[in-house]
């Protein structure tokens, strides 16, 4: 049976980018006195969140890329300014990064971070997908402080 792509390398990261500004303006839309320290229900706050998106999703692309698994270490954030400029600083590392993976890494498998086994591709949608995950969070964080949150299918 012939494989059949459904997106391009190029579609999946605009995807990825469209999910990446829309977090970035629920960061923007939080007050800044509660992005670090609102939760409800003993869930993390928000800007923790942020935090470990931070933490993977440029190291995904580069391990997918590369095949070497690293977290640099950054420096934690403790305003919303600074976790604004860290994202746009993993934004720009990540558009620069994802278009030098090879198509077969994409379905090759690896270790992610010497931990989670699967291939490039899955990798990748798990950084994604995580994003979606805690961000839905992060609706309900701004509904409950009574803030309107961004529109979800607005991307641009």
């Amino acid at each position: 049976m012939a494989e059949t792509s459904v997106l391009s390398p190029e579609m999946l990261l605009e995807h990825w980018l469209g999910h990446r500004r829309l977090t970035r303006r629920m960061i923007e839309a939080f007050p800044d006195d509660k992005l670090f320290s609102f939760s409800v229900g003993g869930m993390r706050p928000f800007g923790e969140f942020a935090i470990e998106f931070l933490s993977i999703q440029e190291p995904i692309v580069h391990g997918v890329a590369a095949g070497e698994w690293r977290r640099d270490p950054f420096p934690r954030p403790r305003t919303k300014a600074e976790l604004i400029a860290l994202w746009d600083q993993a934004t720009a590392a990540i558009q620069a990064a994802f278009p030098t993976i090879p198509l077969h890494r994409f379905s090759e498998v690896d270790k992610a971070f010497g931990v989670w086994e699967g291939t490039g591709i899955v990798s990748i949608l798990y950084a994604i997908d995580n994003e979606i995950h805690h961000r839905g969070q992060a609706y309900v964080y701004l509904r409950a402080l009574g803030i309107a949150p961004p529109a979800f299918p607005d991307r641009s």
